[in-house]
């Protein structure tokens, strides 16, 4: 069982106050207050900084909360092995990105579940930040993301090469060209991902490699959500950069068209991150290949 001095300083910090965090335990303040009392009592740290009724952590209580989380993780982790073990099965937690929701690898891990005895997946959206976030509490044991981290504490398989195109409407201009230009691009409105995404971040830190900004173009729309993106272009409301394979679907089917842009090379990898002590390396194997046929099939 996690040490409940451990549950009461990560439920301060989901709460942001001691009394909320003591209300979702079911426990009273004072006892939230001398749970943190006799932490920081062990640790030799202080936690928090107190002014005018707010809290917030100190360098050493984030360092702290950051293994904390590790060791809930770790710990629920345990217990879904446990129950695995005795039921004889793998529960493995995978997680993508909003754009790889809309490719051809939700399919494939849905395909590989559905046919692989002993093996349950569940898949996890969210923005690759936080997909790193996760992976590094032990909160998913895999996660499927463009690039991967400098650091040397994750193994990383290599998935797919992948380039950003701008697609278009098959029935704007623009789709009768074998490629794009950047001034094509700037009179066109645009809809593109969030910033912060892995998309928008490649397409801008390109744009800025020679010269221009985000801002020297028509940008109408912002949307988290792929498929919304790529529903908006089929009803020409507007064009975008887009992973090729978030697009696969659509252009096997000629609903939409991507085209390469004149001067960018918007290349990027897709990985598949796990720990070092992911015990299963078969799965890590039918996924990879799964996926490779299902790209030379239909790409």
């Amino acid at each position: 069982m996690l040490d409940a001095r451990m549950e009461s300083l990560l439920m301060i910090c989901e709460k942001n106050s001691f009394t909320k965090a003591a209300e979702a335990l079911s426990l009273t303040q004072p006892a939230i207050s001398h749970h943190v009392h006799t932490l920081e009592q062990e640790l030799g740290v202080r936690l928090f900084h107190r002014t005018r009724g707010e809290i917030k952590l100190t360098r050493e209580g984030e360092i702290t909360v950051l293994y904390a989380r590790r060791i809930k993780g770790m710990y629920v982790k345990m217990l879904r092995a446990l129950s695995d073990a005795e039921r004889q099965m793998a529960s493995i937690r995978v997680g993508i990105t909003h754009t790889a929701e809309s490719s051809m690898i939700a399919e494939v891990l849905a395909q590989y579940s559905t046919s692989a005895p002993g093996i349950r997946l569940t898949i996890i959206t969210d923005t690759i930040n936080n997909l790193y976030d996760l992976l590094d509490r032990y909160e998913l044991d895999l996660a499927i993301v463009e690039g991967k981290p400098a650091e040397g504490s994750l193994n990383a398989v290599l998935l797919d090469t992948d380039y950003l195109a701008c697609v278009v409407c098959n029935d704007s201009p623009l789709a009768k060209k074998s490629m794009v230009t950047l001034s094509d691009i700037r009179k066109e409105k645009m809809i593109l991902r969030l910033p912060g995404s892995g998309t928008q971040n490649l397409f801008v830190a390109q744009l800025e490699s020679i010269g221009y900004t985000i801002n020297d173009f028509d940008v109408a729309l912002e949307v988290d959500n792929v498929a919304t993106i790529k529903d908006l272009i089929r009803k020409n409301m507007g064009i975008s950069i887009l992973p090729r394979s978030a697009c696969m679907d659509e252009l096997r089917k000629g609903k939409l068209t991507a085209l390469p842009i004149e001067n960018l090379s918007m290349v990027r990898q897709t990985n598949i991150l796990y720990h070092k002590d992911f015990p299963h390396p078969q799965v890590l194997r039918a996924i990879t290949d799964l996926y490779r046929e299902a790209v030379r099939i239909y790409g």
